[in-house]
């Protein structure tokens, strides 16, 4: 060890000793609040019978008071603890001055801050603080980060990168060029967890960026497979959770999440940052939220299930027709039409002399247009007595009140919902686009029903309290879908994906489509590919070319493409590939069907081989490691050690929405990738890999 390394490693031993001392004088005070709320307790039953109200209510105000004290002690014990085993990951020497000729103050970076209590000196930044952003975006040299009071100019002099585990330093690295590239590359290289973990000693300049961007009402993150974009979104949520203590909470914020499994995957990340879970919710329990559970409906995993185990054109069709952007402007037009045939005014006296003529009624009508019809009945009344009140200086009485509720209710014509959506169809000339099942909608009608039913009546919002909605998956959605998002939630937005990973083609949304439905929706691009070897990612940019992906040059093992002349063969050779993994140190292989019936075959021939593996299907809640059995559908966003693709044949991946899927597949393996194929092999593979 040299003496910068002595110097660091007693600077580390330092902290982590005043880290103890204020974990004991922190537990020190909570017992002395513990006693001081058990003493007034006692006090307050005792004297019970000699106190008035006054002195039971301050003693009350005490007690609560000492206990929020209590609170605010224990969220910082919690945040030491965390640090006790890695205080910070990076150090920074930072001159200020614009020629920086001040005096470097060398700046740590943790996952929390750190003040001493007795030196009453910070030595540990949060990573989301304005001055850590140098650590993000800088080399040696001039810099400057923005504080609360404007730019700060200065010098960087000096950065270094730890790894420090269990209170040890494993390494440190100094450099003029970018460390974290380095320490990123060891990060990568190691086997995957049970879950998504925190990237803050790893986060790059670009994503450092869109981190921190606190300006954008709508932010659209297009980022390609392994791009971090969903690890990225959650730094957001921290980052912004840090900026607006004060105006913003966890349970502010709402997470749109594909599956239980993925929100299950990212259940960690908020914590490990300090923040406190938030709240997750998939499309269909909102749908069922806003429908007050009366219609059935075709779940999105139905609808993809549907797609890829048959060949029905027709139902394509009806999923491609009703997620276009025309298809928005046809509802709009046919409200337009219900609108311009769903009142009828009528002239109503209210008493002798006090006439009240049609005209009124159809102007404060079409004055409140776009509220639901009962907030518009309940207006025009309103209006209405307002009117008569100043014109015949007359006030209603309730026997009037109510008569007039009902003769505007009866001016409106009514229509069921599902009958108005129906007549959508009709009225557009295409009533074949309209075909539930057994009374069951089909999932591609379920928003348009929502939309009409926003417009023509209105919704309970059961979540009106969100300030931040973040929609992962983005390119599943369709622009109906966002154009509800957009009315129920009037609140700032973080929409992430990738329009090659879609499931579903003839249904989803790419960033311009977007764009389109919310308006000042501002994009950003993440190109560069983390997750998978160099090699894996050329791989997979031979089944869907994307010249925009940068794959980062972190070698391993080429992928394997092998061909059988049987079934029975390529099943030997997965059983094989399991047997390996098992002697291996990697902690999560996955094998990934295109169909949920190949995955469920796939499951019982591996468990009938005493082969434990848990199955992935619709009804799943949790991310574990081992060896799991899903479909791409279901794996999108997961990550895993190794990833075997047992049936690459032509005849199972042949077509658009295949190549997606296969490209999803084999851009799951971080390490290891096998494809195997009984017969011809797919015409989607690289024709270099059959080689």
């Amino acid at each position: 060890m040299n003496t910068v390394e002595m110097e660091e490693q007693a600077r580390l031993e330092d902290c982590q000793v005043r880290i103890r001392e204020n974990l004991q004088e922190i537990g020190a005070r909570l017992d002395a609040y513990a006693k001081d709320i058990q003493a007034n307790k006692d006090y307050m039953w005792e004297a019970r019978r000699d106190m008035d109200h006054i002195d039971k209510v301050a003693l009350r105000q005490s007690i609560e008071q000492t206990m929020r004290s209590a609170e605010v002690l224990k969220s910082q014990r919690q945040k030491l603890h965390k640090l006790r085993n890695s205080p910070y990951f990076g150090r920074f020497d930072f001159a200020r001055g614009q020629d920086g000729s001040g005096v470097a103050q060398p700046i740590y970076v943790g996952v929390h801050d750190f003040r001493d209590e007795a030196s009453g000196k910070t030595l540990v930044y949060d990573w989301r603080a304005p001055v850590s952003s140098l650590f993000y975006d800088y080399e040696i040299g001039p810099a400057q980060y923005q504080a609360p009071s404007g730019a700060v100019e200065g010098r960087l002099e000096l950065k270094r990168q730890f790894r420090i585990r269990e209170g040890r330093m494993e390494f440190m690295l100094e450099s003029g060029v970018n460390i974290v590239d380095d320490v990123l590359q060891q990060e990568l290289s190691r086997s995957s967890d049970e879950g998504m973990k925190n990237i803050v000693a790893t986060i790059q300049r670009d994503q450092n960026a869109i981190i921190r961007n606190a300006e954008a009402d709508t932010l659209i993150i297009q980022g390609v497979a392994g791009s971090g974009k969903t690890s990225i979104a959650l730094h957001r949520i921290a980052f912004l959770l840090y900026r607006f203590k004060d105006t913003l909470s966890s349970k502010d914020i709402l997470i749109i999440s594909p599956n239980r499994v993925f929100a299950d995957y990212i259940g960690n990340v908020l914590p490990e940052l300090g923040e406190e879970q938030v709240s997750e919710i998939g499309m269909e329990t909102l749908a069922d939220e806003l429908l007050q559970g009366k219609y059935r409906f075709q779940t999105f995993f139905e609808q993809t299930s549907q797609l890829l185990e048959g060949k029905d054109a027709a139902l394509r069709e009806r999923i491609a027709a009703k997620a276009s952007l025309d298809f928005m402007k046809q509802i709009d037009a046919y409200i337009d039409h219900l609108e311009a045939n769903s009142f009828k005014p009528v002239e109503w006296r209210a008493g002798i002399g006090r006439i009240v003529p049609d005209w009124h009624f159809a102007e404060t009508w079409q004055k409140h247009r776009g509220l639901p019809v009962t907030e518009r009945i309940a207006e025009v009344v309103r209006t209405t007595e307002h009117k008569i009140f100043l014109h015949y200086k007359y006030e209603l009485e309730p026997r009037q009140r109510r008569e007039l509720r009902e003769v505007v209710r009866g001016m409106v014509k009514r229509t069921s919902l599902r009958a108005a959506y129906k007549g959508l169809f009709e009225w557009l000339g295409r009533p074949e686009l309209f075909k539930p099942a057994g009374g069951k909608l089909e999932y591609s009608d379920v928003f348009p029903l929502i939309y009409l039913k926003m417009r023509l009546e209105g919704v309970e919002n059961l979540r009106n309290e969100v300030k931040h909605l973040l929609i992962d998956e983005m390119q599943d959605y369709s622009p109906v879908q966002y154009a509800v998002l957009g009315r129920l939630f009037p609140c700032r937005k973080t929409i992430l994906g990738d329009a090659t990973q879609t499931v579903n083609p003839y249904g989803g949304s790419n960033a311009e489509q977007i764009q389109r439905v919310l308006k000042a929706a501002a994009p950003v691009k993440l190109t560069k590919s983390y997750r998978s070897s160099w090699e894996i990612m050329r791989f997979a940019l031979g089944i869907s070319p994307n010249e925009e992906l940068v794959p980062i040059e972190r070698h391993g093992e080429p992928p394997q493409v092998i061909g059988y002349a049987r079934q029975a063969e390529v099943a030997e050779r997965i059983f094989a590939e399991v047997e390996d993994f098992q002697a291996s140190t990697h902690r999560s292989l996955a094998v990934i069907a295109k169909t949920q019936r190949q995955a469920e075959k796939l499951h019982r021939q591996l468990t009938e081989k005493g082969v434990e593996t848990r199955l992935l299907d619709a009804g799943s809640s949790g991310f574990s490691t081992g060896i799991i059995v899903c479909t791409a559908h279901l794996a999108k966003g997961l990550e895993f050690d190794r990833v075997i693709v047992p049936d690459a044949g032509v005849q199972n991946y042949g077509t658009d929405m295949d190549r997606n899927l296969l490209y999803v597949a084999c851009t799951r393996a971080m390490h290891r990738l096998t494809v195997l194929f009984a017969g011809e092999p797919s015409p989607l593979l690289p024709v270099e890999s059959m080689a």
